[in-house]
């Protein structure tokens, strides 16, 4: 009943019990604790319609009866947020990574961040449980372990214990695009999906899953890694091992290599490859093309496989998406099988502090074990 409330309230106990299944008196009798210990309130009464009885008095969530703090680990900085109990941001802040990318140096700046977010505001220091901590790769959530991230380049890091012991926190670690999914599922265009989708194009290609209302992980805590699809066996070698991946085509390092290697100019950034491109350079242009057709194809693949209502786009590649984006859509139509297309794409451009909110959501998850 509070995770209803939370991802779509306020509601009527009427209308709770309808949707959840109770009886009225059940629902009644399951918000007094949550009502007593303030995490909801009673809005003033209304009518549920004109000339309608007694009127009722909506349930609604108390969004600062606790706080959460969330980190987002990326390749050169962290990323943080305190966020309400309906995830709405209440304070940010960051730090730069210095050359020392280990376990221990970045461990030591995210406690900084977290004191210097908790002390923005008594009552983030008095009422925060839980942080969330979200990074790339291969993540054991249950286990509270990094198992591999090639973004710091660690492997086998137990990263909720050494926090936990660091901050004092319940910590929850996930894979960072995992995170983000469910942030979006609960609070964003995702609401109410029982099927849903996200997918994340720049420095990586990732996607999270929807299933029956519910993020998925798999068996082995890696389900979604649509970046790892590999769709061209004589494609370039991935840094995961196979061939052909489309993180291997389609990720921002992968678009600035195969544009070096095409026009001999080993100087280029990554700006300048787009500039290249957007002049209408011959080599450039047809590089970010196959980029598309990489992501298109593998969005496609994930949608004929889960099925879901809506997948949504994000991730810092939506910059450059004027230079592949009908070439993405090009290839889903193309490789969707039948009804899966009508399928919609929604973009949605997300800075790095939502990210921040999409680790401190796992706070708000945890709440529901």
């Amino acid at each position: 009943m509070l995770a209803l409330l939370l991802a779509e309230g306020p509601l009527s106990r009427v209308e709770l019990a309808r949707r959840t299944g109770l009886s009225s008196t059940a629902v009644t009798k399951a918000a007094r604790p949550l009502l007593d210990d303030g995490y909801l309130h009673e809005l003033p009464p209304e009518r549920t319609a004109p000339g309608a009885g007694r009127p009722v008095n909506p349930l609604a969530v108390t969004a600062d009866r606790e706080f959460f703090a969330g980190v987002k680990i990326s390749a050169d900085a962290l990323y943080g947020a305190v966020c309400d109990l309906r995830a709405g941001m209440r304070a940010t802040a960051g730090r730069p990574l210095g050359d020392d990318r280990g376990p221990a140096a970045v461990g030591a700046l995210l406690h900084e961040l977290v004191d210097e977010l908790l002390d923005k505001r008594p009552e983030f220091r008095d009422r925060t449980r839980h942080l969330g901590i979200a990074v790339s790769g291969d993540v054991d959530r249950t286990a509270g372990r990094v198992r591999y991230s090639v973004l710091p380049g660690w492997r086998d890091v137990p990263l909720a214990e050494t926090t936990a012991r660091a901050t004092g926190l319940s910590v929850v670690v996930e894979n960072d695009v995992k995170a983000l999914t469910a942030a979006e599922h609960w609070f964003g265009e995702g609401i109410g999906a029982e099927y849903f989708a996200l997918v994340t194009i720049g420095a990586g290609i990732g996607s999270g899953l929807v299933v029956n209302g519910r993020l998925i992980a798999g068996a082995y805590g890696v389900a979604g890694e649509m970046g790892h699809i590999a769709i061209d066996p004589a494609g370039p070698r991935c840094h995961c091992g196979q061939v052909g991946c489309v993180e291997a085509i389609a990720s921002t390092g992968a678009v600035l290599a195969a544009v070096r290697t095409g026009t001999g100019r080993q100087d280029l950034d990554f700006d300048a490859a787009v500039r290249l491109a957007r002049e209408g350079d011959p080599v450039a242009r047809p590089v970010f093309a196959r980029a598309g057709r990489a992501i298109g194809t593998g969005i496609a693949i994930l949608v004929n496989l889960l099925g879901p209502e809506r997948v949504v786009v994000t991730g810092e590649g939506l910059e450059t998406y004027d230079l592949f984006g009908e070439h993405i859509k090009d290839a889903y139509a193309a490789h969707c099988f039948k009804a899966a297309a009508r399928c919609p794409l929604t973009l949605r451009p997300l800075p790095w502090e939502e990210w921040a909110r999409g680790a401190a959501v796992l706070g708000i998850e945890a709440l529901f074990p």
